[in-house]
């Protein structure tokens, strides 16, 4: 079969079906300008996709050594930045689980037999709607594997700034209300720096008792206290070759803060009852939801440490203020929570994706995780409501904002509730819009919602 990846290098598909269909389909699908790879079967392809990245796949049982709904089901779910298209014949449509998996898994599907062009239009669409996630095209793997979710500005800011300070060594200190996702920052930093294959050891500084500090930053050598009866590393030890994350720096000690200034400037530590200083290779991420600069000025923290951390700046800014990912970051953990939920429930309602724009968050992202997690698991619906995630008080926040903003943010919501009712599949979602396929691309690119 000639290939055209020279000609259309971002077309590739990847189609995973009967030898006896691919021989019918696919030099029209490469004449069409599509790039075809072809596994016989689920096995087959995942190697394919181990090999190269595919925007979109066309899969259609039964393949080579039969497959069942279970194991397609299985497959796809562990493939989701891959736009599916689905070919089945009548008789498979018939059963419920093969349309709840078309349902759940699937961009489309096509009754077999499958018309060639037909195909190459879904499949085109299917593209085209791949195209419009950048989160899933540009975005680190380390970032989505930490939830660091969301195309507002100040995230896709802070994305560039995570990039940025991986590749330097030096210290750096993030700063952010509780519950934003300070450690997961740090651990991307950690996990996009050149120390990924070293420890990332994070200690949160208001949590140890102030009399256990220095032996457990430290470490301490046997016989050196009562109780001391072998030689113990501390932390900062444990962390060399690494990261060492300093959450909740604010909270240290002044006394303490004199030896981590120490170990900051000269690269040893002095473990309690030790006679010499130990080398140690760690890079330092410091947090603090305190005002620092504040906190210098009233004498609870040394400038010369402040200085010594705040050498790379990130802040995390509240979600109140990042309103445009509540969306995304709702869907993210839903889909986190799979496992949990049952199989009926499909998203969330127009209602709750209201009310969650509406709420401030106290609590932050920590705070939507832990009411979507319940909603999950306690949700009697299809949809979850704004009872469910115990959000149902009337607000007065949607009535400050000015009209062409209240429009706008109307008109997003509108887009993604149709969106999860129709699980995902653009075509569906047009419809109940009264919209055309392509008014609702160029919208969802508008308001940056990925599908």
């Amino acid at each position: 079969m000639p290939q055209q990846k020279d000609r259309m290098p971002n077309r590739s598909v990847l189609f995973v079906g009967p030898e006896g269909l691919q021989a019918l389909l696919c030099d029209q699908l490469s004449s069409a300008g599509w790039d075809v790879h072809l596994a016989p079967s689920l096995g087959a392809a995942g190697q394919l996709i181990e090999e190269q990245r595919f925007l979109v796949g066309f899969v259609a049982p039964p393949f080579d050594g039969g497959c069942g709904c279970a194991e397609l089901d299985a497959f796809l779910e562990s493939h989701p930045d891959i736009e599916w298209v689905g070919g089945f014949d009548a008789k498979a449509l018939q059963l419920q689980e093969c349309r709840d998996l078309i349902f759940e898994r699937m961009f489309d599907h096509l009754t077999l037999p499958v018309d060639a062009q037909r195909l190459a239009a879904t499949l085109g669409h299917a593209y085209g709607r791949a195209t419009l996630r950048p989160s899933a095209a540009q975005v680190d793997p380390s970032l989505r594997a930490l939830a660091i979710v969301g195309q507002s500005p100040a995230i896709l800011r802070l994305r560039r700034q995570i990039e940025r300070v991986a590749k330097a060594d030096a210290p750096a200190m993030i700063g952010g209300e509780s519950g934003t996702g300070k450690e997961l920052v740090a651990q991307a930093i950690h996990q996009s720096s050149t120390r990924a294959e070293g420890p990332f050891v994070a200690v949160n500084c208001g949590a140890i008792p102030a009399s256990l500090i220095q032996s457990e930053l430290f470490g301490y050598e046997k016989g050196s206290f009562t109780g001391a009866d072998r030689r113990r590393l501390g932390l900062i030890e444990t962390a060399n070759r690494g990261t060492l994350f300093l959450d909740e720096i604010g909270d240290l000690p002044l006394d303490m803060q004199t030896n981590l200034l120490r170990f900051l400037q000269e690269g040893t530590v002095d473990r309690v009852g030790g006679t010499r200083p130990v080398p140690v290779d760690v890079r330092v991420i410091a947090a603090t939801h305190v005002d620092l600069d504040a906190a210098v000025a009233a004498g609870t923290f040394r400038k010369d440490l402040y200085y010594r951390l705040n050498v790379l700046p990130l802040v995390v800014l509240p979600l109140r203020e990042r309103g445009d990912d509540i969306a995304l970051l709702a869907q993210h953990f839903f889909d986190r929570f799979a496992g949990e939920r049952s199989g009926r429930l499909r998203g969330f309602s127009q209602r709750a994706l209201v009310a969650m724009s509406a709420y401030d968050w106290p609590g932050n992202v920590r705070e939507l995780i832990n009411r979507i997690r319940r909603a999950v698991v306690l949700a009697e619906g299809r949809l979850i409501t704004p009872a469910d995630l115990d959000l149902e008080q009337p607000t007065d926040k949607a009535i400050r904002v000015p009209l062409d903003e209240a429009r706008s943010s109307a008109e997003r919501r509108a887009i993604s509730e149709c969106l999860h009712s129709a699980g995902r599949n653009v075509s569906h979602a047009a419809k109940q819009l009264r919209v055309s396929r392509m008014t609702l691309y160029r919208l969802m690119a508008k308001h940056g919602i990925s599908a």
